[in-house]
């Protein structure tokens, strides 16, 4: 493989530790703190965790190391989709590992969890690790979506942990992989294998986070890299003075990312989703909000601006939302069959019209045909609309331009789309991420030697630098709660949403009506790696503002 000039010189990087790692594994010492109990239906979770339920939060501190010295022999695994600095949570594993004692081992299991199921495993090795070091994305292993979530998958994991005299599982990833984590745990405790689980906060879109857990690892650098292509695409726009650009963001349901990229860019316009339920606000004055900012700016003389528009608004958009119910209630079980079979769109349409209430009907009407088409487009694997095929970008647009038809408007209003997703999930990690994700890997490990079963290791204090982090450990229960999932209660981990309440969106709030029509923008430019530390070193608007800075 032919390396880049920046590849080779980040291979050189050595990401910072918080202090109390700093000091070598024999002097990190364990202070426990008080009893946990999950964030709701406690008496449940309770009852469906009953060996890994209520333990103690803990912190690493300088002083004697007293864990019992044994070989471990660790299993990691990715999951979930990609995000940058899952190499480094390795890399970081490794490194305590191989610190520890040099006969420790650290399996990793190919393609995500059905890796472990399938026994498909590489050991690792310096050589093999050093080529991954501070390096964007998942290829080291490769990740996968399969769920742990059966008796039989779970016994299959222990006869594969037995064969291998593993002690432990690392699980990467987010809300879900994490909520199998605890699973597993629980799993593991209760039959007595040994074999502890310990899970790791990725996810880019920024929702596994509470007051714990002050950032999932990835959100920065993707951010970040979003921000560089939204500030390249304003500063365009304020040349060109043509052009509105509407630009979807990736983040799922929650708009932390379509936050942040507010936060560091200055945008005309950005959709808050959940602003947008508490609201029930509705596609038409969605669009008046926008065409008003366009009239204001052409009154100016400026026919341009931009638009963040999140993944997920659609779902939280209430008549829209109805009407996605309603598709999926349309085209349950064998009706998908029948309704594919129909021949042209007038037909497809007919048999549209038939199967819904007139108030989703209405809605349905308005919208542009190439978004009546992805509303039916292939299912996810519950049977349901799959929103984020939806080109939301392109709905927003063609509504706004309607509206100000509408309204006689005499000015220009030419738009162009883009969708920011991908382009951020394999990025070099940022010196935060890198140094983040190193200091999780390397945390990781120094629970598996204290004996922590069920626990997310966990890195707080982000917002200062590294020598200040404190590193430690939850119980994974901590946050969970039940939930309704394919008609079950389901216990999983509460995801988090923007917070309308919270700081960083209150100073949005605070400035968007200027932001709508002057022409404010910021360049953040791309990540830098080497230079001074107050742009290298940079955190999250969001971060910085949660905690006053």
């Amino acid at each position: 493989m032919n390396q880049s000039p920046l590849q080779k010189a980040r291979y050189q990087y050595s990401p910072k530790l918080p202090g109390m790692l700093r000091n070598g594994i024999s002097e990190i010492c364990v202070k426990e703190g008080n009893a946990t109990q999950s964030v709701a239906d406690q008496e449940k979770i309770a009852a469906l965790f009953p060996n890994t339920y209520g333990e103690k939060e803990i912190t690493f501190e300088k002083g004697e190391n007293t864990a019992a010295a044994k070989k471990q022999v660790v299993g990691v695994i990715l999951s979930g989709g990609q995000a940058p600095g899952g190499h480094n949570v390795i890399c970081g594993l490794y490194d305590a590992l191989k610190a520890t004692s040099k006969e420790n081992v650290l399996y990793g299991f190919k393609n995500g969890p059905i890796g472990l199921l399938e026994d498909n495993y590489v050991e690792f090795d310096d050589a093999y690790i050093d080529a991954y070091r501070n390096t964007g994305g998942f290829d080291i292993i490769g990740s996968g979506r399969t769920k742990l979530e059966t008796e039989e998958q779970f016994a299959v994991a222990a006869k594969v942990c037995e064969k291998h005299g593993i002690t432990a599982i690392v699980i990467i990833g987010g809300d879900d992989s994490n909520t199998n984590a605890a699973v597993l745990a629980e799993y593991f405790a209760a039959h007595n294998t040994g074999v502890q689980v310990i899970g790791c906060p990725k996810t880019i879109d920024g929702d596994l986070k509470n007051e714990d857990i002050e950032c999932s690892f990835g959100f920065d650098t993707a951010t970040k890299t979003y921000s560089e292509l939204i500030g390249n695409i304003e500063r365009d726009a304020n040349s060109a003075k043509k052009y509105w650009h509407f630009v979807k963001v990736m983040g799922r349901s929650a708009s932390h990312v379509a936050l942040e990229c507010a936060l560091e860019t200055q945008p005309n316009i950005c959709l808050i989703s959940e602003e947008v339920a508490a609201k029930k606000q509705s596609l038409s004055e969605i669009a008046d909000y926008i065409a008003d900012a366009v009239e204001k700016r052409s009154a100016n003389g400026n026919n341009f601006g931009v638009a963040i528009i999140p993944e997920g608004v659609v779902e939280f958009v209430p008549e829209f939302k109805a009407l996605i119910a309603e598709i999926n209630e349309l085209l349950a079980g064998n009706k998908t069959e029948e309704f594919n079979a129909l021949g042209s769109w007038e037909e497809k349409y007919a048999f549209i019209e038939k199967g819904l209430t007139a108030e989703s009907m209405a809605v349905f009407a308005i919208l542009p045909q190439t978004i009546q088409q992805q509303l039916f487009l292939e299912r996810d694997p519950h049977g349901n609309v799959q929103v984020s095929l939806i080109e939301s970008e392109k709905l927003f647009s063609a509504l706004v331009k309607d509206k100000l038809t509408e309204r006689g408007f005499t000015g220009k209003f030419n738009a162009l789309h883009h969708f920011f997703g991908y382009e951020g999930r394999c990025a070099f990690p940022s010196n935060f991420d890198a140094d983040y994700c190193y200091s999780l890997g390397y945390n990781a490990f120094m629970l598996i030697q204290y004996g922590y079963n069920g626990y997310l290791s966990k890195v707080s204090n982000l917002s200062k630098p590294a020598e200040e982090w404190v590193a430690g450990g939850m119980p994974i229960t901590k946050m969970m709660n039940i939930e309704r999932r394919n008609g079950e209660d389901k216990p999983v981990i509460k995801k988090a949403l923007v917070e309308l309440d919270g700081k960083p969106f209150k100073f949005f709030e605070a400035n968007r009506d200027t932001w709508a029509v002057e022409t404010a923008y910021t360049y953040p430019g791309a990540i830098q790696y080497y230079g001074p530390t107050e742009v290298c070193d940079l955190t999250t608007r969001t971060l910085a503002l949660e905690k006053g800075e």
